[in-house]
């Protein structure tokens, strides 16, 4: 468990977690419609903005944006701003977000896998339920 201190007292107190539940909270920041899909583009290597933006095609340039800070904030993604003129800023990704291709990749082959399946269960239960 994380530990810090009170200011002024020497008794460690637990580290307060805003999400206490770690899946929900990593599910929730990375589970979103775009993250998966910024991950996967950058585990190619650096990118700038417009790269990563034409590489996925059809997120706009807002959401591109904060799901880019959202993975910063999480450490999964690091941002580099570079005094030149015009300025240019890259994306990669950190020692967390390579660790996390691992189980990202396998998610993406077992989606793939079942997919079908999947479509196929959702048809039934379709049909089912038209009758109902």
């Amino acid at each position: 468990m994380e530990r810090r201190m009170n200011q002024g007292d020497l008794v460690p107190i637990p580290f307060v977690f805003e999400q206490p539940c770690p899946i929900r909270d990593v599910l929730d920041r990375i589970g979103d419609q775009w993250s998966l899909l910024i991950l996967e583009v950058l585990a190619h290597g650096t990118m700038r903005f417009s790269e990563i933006e034409r590489a996925i095609g059809d997120i706009s340039k807002q959401m591109l944006s904060k799901t880019l800070r959202r993975l910063e904030e999480d450490g999964f993604v690091r941002r580099t701003l570079y005094p030149e003129v015009p300025p240019r800023v890259e994306y990669e990704l950190t020692d967390l977000g390579r660790s996390f291709l691992v189980p990202m990749k396998n998610l993406i082959a077992w989606a793939n896998a079942n997919h079908r399946a999947i479509c196929e269960a959702r048809d039934e239960y379709g049909a089912k339920g038209a009758g109902r």
